[in-house]
């Protein structure tokens, strides 16, 4: 952030003196920006949050995320407090919130090795099994969010993974051979909850005292509680453990965690199904963060290189649809 951003950013405040600022690591999508300040002599450790240069056009802007942190953080969910919103484009760039700053570990390829996890992996998987509970208790109204449509949702998932590829520019017959897989196998309508939609191990901060962040709410949605739980168990999220759940711990100590705390039994069957819809819609996301290199709109080596996982997605289809 250059010096004439971060003065405008300084007058908005009206109050809080920023001591350091510094860019995170991580964010494909969106920009986290670290803000040390200083209120009536106090330090104080912020987060801002914006867009980056271009962003997926299914990730919602940064106003609907703030409003779903309030909602999650009001209903206890373990999420950084949200402080302020600003939409005015000219102070950062983009519109951008701000929100305590939380402490612990969500690189995924650190936490599926980390020794220190409170009360251990099991105890891990547990308690983030009950803070995805949580967020599926949110009934707080949030007008932006589309109602669900009278189908099932698994219906509509592959409704709209269809409608993606159709616009790519190469055929994905393995892509194409998962989501009838799913229209075939499709479970009937169930409850529809609020769906944080990428809750998985890298978007989950832990520390020695168990779930400290539950970060990026962007693709927040309506949908099937299982959907949740699915994309979280998916392998493609697992960084190479052997922990079913999340590269963590075993799925028995997720699904228990979940079911104490929400009062709803979780159906295995389900759940699998929707890890294959997990591994299809990441490989859609993968895809279209491809085509940002290649279409010139933001050159980047990660983005260029998140394509490359494509195939190895298509070997999980396969081999969970065989």
């Amino acid at each position: 952030m250059d010096e004439q951003r971060r003065a405008a950013l300084q007058a908005w405040l009206n109050g809080p003196k920023i001591s350091a600022m510094s860019l995170l690591s991580g964010g494909a999508i969106q920009q986290n920006w670290a803000v040390d300040v200083e209120i009536d002599g106090q330090p104080a450790q912020w987060v801002l949050r914006t867009d980056s240069a271009a962003t997926l056009t299914h990730s919602r802007p940064r106003a609907e995320e703030f409003a779903l942190l309030k909602a999650a953080f009001a209903a206890g969910v373990a999420v950084p407090e949200p402080l302020m919103l600003c939409e005015d484009t000219t102070i950062v760039g983009a519109p951008f919130f701000i929100m305590r700053r939380v402490y612990g570990i969500a690189a995924g390829f650190r936490v599926v090795k980390d020794a220190t996890l409170a009360g251990g992996r099991e105890q891990a998987v547990a308690a983030l099994g009950r803070e995805l509970a949580r967020i599926h208790s949110v009934h707080e109204p949030l007008p932006f969010l589309a109602p669900h449509p009278p189908i099932p949702p698994m219906l509509r998932f592959v409704s709209e993974m269809r409608a993606h590829l159709d616009q790519g520019r190469r055929p994905r017959p393995v892509l194409e051979w998962g989501l009838r897989y799913l229209e075939r196998h499709a479970p009937p309508s169930s409850d529809i909850v609020l769906c944080h939609n990428d809750f998985r191990t890298g978007n989950l901060m832990l520390n020695a005292d168990g779930v400290a962040g539950v970060l990026d709410w962007e693709f927040a949605a309506y949908g099937d509680r299982h959907e949740d739980l699915g994309w979280f168990c998916a392998r493609c999220w697992r960084f190479g453990s052997p922990h079913e759940a999340g590269g963590i711990g075993s799925r028995a100590a997720l699904y228990a965690g979940y079911e104490a705390q929400s009062g709803h039994k979780v159906d295995d069957a389900q759940v699998r199904l929707w890890e294959i819809a997990a591994t299809i819609r990441w490989a859609v996301i993968a895809i279209s963060q491809a085509e940002r290199h290649l279409s010139g709109a933001e050159e980047n080596l990660e983005l260029a290189l998140t394509g490359h996982i494509v195939p190895e997605l298509e070997r999980d289809i396969i081999l969970a649809t065989t």
